[in-house]
């Protein structure tokens, strides 16, 4: 499943280098891990996707890109799953993770509204920085480590059951 599964849903490795606006990136992009699809290459793509998602930065999909690069991971993978945080969840998720902040650092939560704009962001956001970075930062770490052993963990599981599959197929033919 794991493979043939996430290579449905993936762009290819030649559709990603042919884009012009990565051309800069010359060689870089033809390491062979950066489109692998194997239980390392998956699992800390996948850790690191989701480890960006939680950083409450501008600019999370070239970060994860970055650190694929880095780390040689699957680079779509990494770069998808930031999009957990998106427009929708992206307030839920940084409102947990400013009261977890705040709660490690022993401070009272600050009731504040959000708004997109820079007076917010100049005012509000020096406020409660401390908080929301500690608090994503940690989350971020937790449940990345979390999904990179779990889905190393899927992946052993899903190549073993498809293992016995086949062992029975053959005794089956053999009888």
């Amino acid at each position: 499943m794991p493979k043939r599964t996430i290579k449905r849903w993936l762009p290819s490795p030649e559709k990603i280098r042919s884009l012009n606006a990565l051309g800069f990136l010359g060689e870089i992009l033809h390491e062979p891990n950066l489109f692998h699809l194997n239980r390392q290459s998956v699992s800390m793509a996948i850790a690191v996707g989701i480890f960006v998602a939680f950083l409450p930065i501008p600019g999370q999909m070239p970060v994860a890109a970055l650190l694929a690069l880095l780390l040689r991971c699957n680079l779509p993978i990494s770069v998808i799953l930031v999009w957990i945080s998106n427009p929708v969840t992206i307030p839920a998720i940084f409102y947990a993770t400013y009261k977890f902040g705040a709660w490690l650092l022993g401070t009272p939560p600050i009731n504040f509204t959000i708004e997109l704009s820079w007076e917010w962001i100049s005012t509000e956001l020096q406020k409660i920085w401390a908080p929301l970075l500690l608090g994503s930062i940690l989350c971020g770490l937790v449940l990345a480590t979390t999904a990179y052993f779990g889905m190393r963990a899927f992946w052993r599981w899903h190549v073993l059951k498809r293992w016995k599959h086949r062992l029975a197929q053959r005794r089956l033919k053999e009888a």
